[in-house]
């Protein structure tokens, strides 16, 4: 019952902080919202801050994941498309599309969140262990335009008659190939 009420007040402050704001949006706002006083919202999270650092941790555990398993195999290309696909698999889990809307229309306010820069610092790592030291920078480029090929291809979902299939299929077969030699 408690992660339950813990992922409702997630899903309800995501919500209300992407169509609001997350300056705009109160604590009290997510309480009503939920249908629970603000103390036993204060029981789950204290501040607005520990949504966001808990909805961030879920992402960053999967980052960490990833980048551990690649660290543990051979820097090959083999090793690198098996990367691809379970980057993807990731984009598909724990709201991503969601929580990357948010962050979106929230630059400004979550430009410095600390759990936010250690993401982003993880994306950044993981993008650099992708080319071996000899790597050409066309390489280099190329291999992290291959990670973030996987995230464009989740935002034409919103703007296209394609299936998430579809959309699946064509930002792997572009990402396939942005890692070719």
């Amino acid at each position: 019952m408690r992660e339950d009420t813990r992922t409702r007040i997630q899903e309800i402050a995501l919500r209300l902080f992407t169509e609001q704001g997350y300056e705009a949006t109160s604590l009290r706002e997510i309480a009503e919202e939920l249908g629970v006083t603000k103390a036993a919202l204060y029981y789950h999270f204290r501040t607005k801050d520990d949504i966001i650092a808990s909805l961030v941790e879920m992402r960053m555990t999967e980052l960490e994941e990833l980048l551990t398993w690649f660290r543990s195999r051979p820097n090959t290309l083999q090793t690198r498309r098996e990367l691809l696909e379970r980057y993807a698999e990731t984009l598909k889990r724990s709201r991503y599309l969601d929580v990357a809307k948010f962050l979106e229309r929230n630059q400004t306010a979550m430009r410095d969140h600390p759990q936010l820069t250690r993401m982003r610092e993880t994306m950044m790592t993981l993008t650099r262990e992708m080319s071996d030291p000899g790597a050409t920078p066309t390489e280099r480029i190329s291999r992290s335009m291959a990670l973030f090929a996987l995230h464009a291809g989740k935002w034409l979902t919103l703007e296209t008659e394609l299936s998430d299939e579809e959309i699946d299929k064509a930002t792997m077969e572009v990402a396939m190939r942005l890692l070719e030699p």
